[in-house]
């Protein structure tokens, strides 16, 4: 199946997706790509943000506010790897017994699934801008997000 196609399959069927992915076999690459999916969706997502503000403070261009924020995205990998292996190791102290592998796929494609909704996130944010909107998605983005790692890390790690 397709990414795009399976990311859509994911909300109805999170565990069946994941043991699809995990039966391919343990492949670094492609564990990276679901977070290079999701970097990207996120960067993208920024744009309307910045681009609302740089408008309203009368700045010429959007640039100087994006290009931290791809920095930031850049820089936040090594994070992301070390949240996976933290989740691993709560999990193998509630008596997990999945891989390392397993736990980083778990955490990217979750990352990944909610990618559209950061997207609808960053429009709510350059369209309305701050308010009780984007609150709203926000919180609805958070949820989505825990919910879909705290499953798809269940079932990563049933060894």
């Amino acid at each position: 199946m397709s990414v795009s196609t399976d990311l859509v399959r994911t909300w109805w069927r999170p565990r069946a997706i994941l043991r699809q992915h995990l039966a391919r076999g343990r492949s670094e690459p492609f564990a990276l790509s679901f977070l290079l999916i999701f970097l990207t969706l996120a960067f993208i997502g920024q744009w309307p943000g910045a681009a609302r503000d740089a408008f309203l403070n009368g700045e010429a261009s959007a640039w100087p506010r994006i290009l931290p924020t791809a920095y930031g995205l850049l820089a936040a990998i090594p994070f992301l790897y070390g949240l996976a292996a933290l989740g691993h190791l709560a999990a193998r102290a509630m008596g997990g017994q999945g891989s390392w592998y397993g736990a980083r796929l778990a955490l990217f494609w979750a990352l990944a699934t909610v990618g559209p909704l950061i997207l609808l996130q960053g429009l709510v944010s350059g369209m309305i801008g701050p308010g009780p909107a984007l609150s709203a998605v926000t919180l609805v983005v958070g949820l989505a997000f825990l919910w879909l790692w705290a499953t798809l890390l269940h079932e990563a790690e049933r060894g």
